[in-house]
């Protein structure tokens, strides 16, 4: 075999790494371009059932059902509300130890968003399913909604407990300071302050979120699903059932489109339910207007940035103040919040910093992962900033960025060393693809250790 000098090892293992640079096809893209691809809704069991859930017409509000009138659908089997769940609680980030346990597989009495499911319609056909879930009664007692990050915090709770907002180790929000944020204002020549925001995002999957649960002979069960996140699935499965691990057994791997949006265990726990009590298959898919609904979307969020800036370019302060909709229950948001608030303030190495990231309850779908999520909207709104204030000084953007770029070694605001940047090389190249002439100092940076 050839000997590969690769400037950290010369030996037969660096072959391995010879698809770098390369264009290598994608194991799976055969048989998706020829349709051979097996998707979960490609597995049919003989007497399977269709679930279809009730869902809630109101953003917030106490309500009763009464389940009979579907019961005399033709074709409708069974009908499953809270009282058929052991353990009646969704927390994704239970294994983790992050909680509270705060968001109920089916509702008892109170709903917290439009399309919150409240009881599951199972049946021989989908067409049964829909008119006894439609013969469901339900009458509401509708209650105030909230829908803006800033006025939930001061809105009266809706969660079970607790304030609209998520409670940090005793505090309100995720904090991190870093310096003395009122001394770098006083100090700076120039306080640029501006707002950020998004709307939610929905993931808009090709392939709708959905399982089929079959119970096998041995008493366990076989769930086909297109979860991005399996063994994540199943131990939360099995928490909420109750029942053992090992009673569980999930088959998927194919996705068709994800993206963050199939990591939460919504459809898998309630169709297993169903095929444990009704000792038939189950089959649980939502279609597009619930896909569009009730998925959850990426997280809205409201960023406001304030720079003290000095007039060579060097930022000196930033306090930044975030808000992440989490919807009505936590889901990934908790932990997504952690992330945006260790991501401030970017990969600029700043003295002075003062993060407030709050994570906020409103009457929306609840959010959830989706792409570097409590990374890119914050990223969006940091990047949009720095142009900004490289406006308001007049100086070149890349210029603005290379003068603050941290460097290995470097201690960011949550206080973890630097190790491995690359931004001064990334912007450099950037400029040399696009033409754009940096002046000698800039051309000369190095993310390797700071220019005297």
């Amino acid at each position: 075999m050839e000997r590969i000098d690769t400037g950290f090892f010369s030996d037969e293992r660096a072959a391995d790494l010879s698809v770098v640079g390369t264009t290598v096809p994608r194991a799976d893209a055969r048989g998706h371009v020829t349709g051979r691809t097996l998707f979960h809704e490609d597995m049919s069991f003989p007497d399977t059932l269709h679930l279809v859930m009730v869902r809630s017409t109101r953003h917030h509000a106490r309500f009763t059902l009464d389940a009979s009138p579907a019961l005399e659908v033709p074709g409708v089997v069974r009908v499953l509300t809270h009282k058929d769940v052991p353990q009646n609680w969704y927390t994704i980030l239970r294994l983790i130890g992050v909680g509270p346990n705060d968001e109920p597989v089916l509702p008892e009495d109170r709903v917290l968003f439009l399309g919150e499911q409240m009881c599951a319609v199972l049946a021989e056909t989908r067409a049964a399913a829909l008119e006894g879930a439609r013969r469901v009664r339900v009458e509401y007692d509708e209650l105030p909604a909230v829908f803006d990050v800033e006025e939930a915090i001061r809105a009266p709770s809706f969660k079970k407990d607790g304030p609209n907002y998520y409670v940090y180790e005793g505090h309100h929000c995720r904090r991190i300071r870093f310096g003395d944020v009122e001394k770098g204002f006083a100090q700076a020549d120039h306080v640029i302050e501006e707002r950020y925001e998004s709307s939610p995002i929905e993931h808009a999957p090709v392939e709708t979120t959905g399982c089929t649960a079959k119970p096998e002979g041995n008493g366990r069960v076989t769930v086909y699903t297109d979860t991005q996140a399996l063994y994540f699935t199943l131990d939360n499965m099995a928490l909420i059932l109750d029942v053992p691990f090992n009673r569980l057994r999930l088959v998927g791997g194919t996705v068709g489109g994800g993206f963050g949006g199939k990591v939460d265990v919504i459809v898998e726990p309630i169709a297993a339910l169903g095929a444990m009590l009704t000792n038939r298959p189950v089959k649980y898919v939502y279609s597009r207007p619930e896909e569009m609904q009730v998925s959850s979307p990426r997280a809205a969020e409201r960023l406001y940035i304030k720079d003290g800036v000095m007039n060579d370019g060097r930022i000196v302060a930033r306090q930044i103040t975030l808000y992440v909709d989490a919807g009505a229950y936590c889901r990934h948001s908790t932990y997504g919040t952690t992330k945006a608030a260790a991501h401030m303030p970017g990969p600029y190495s700043i003295p002075n910093v003062h993060v407030d990231a709050w994570c906020v309850y409103t009457n929306r779908t609840p959010s959830s992962a989706m792409r570097g999520f409590g990374v890119t909207i914050g990223d969006f709104a940091l990047e949009s900033h720095m142009d900004a204030v490289a406006r308001r000084l007049g100086i070149d953007p890349m210029q603005l960025r290379l003068i603050n770029a941290y460097r290995d070694g470097d201690t960011k605001a949550h206080r973890k060393q630097v190790e491995g940047a690359a931004l001064v090389e990334v912007i450099q190249a950037a400029a040399n693809e696009i033409g754009h002439a940096l002046p000698e100092r800039f051309a000369r940076m190095s993310s390797m250790a700071r220019e005297s």
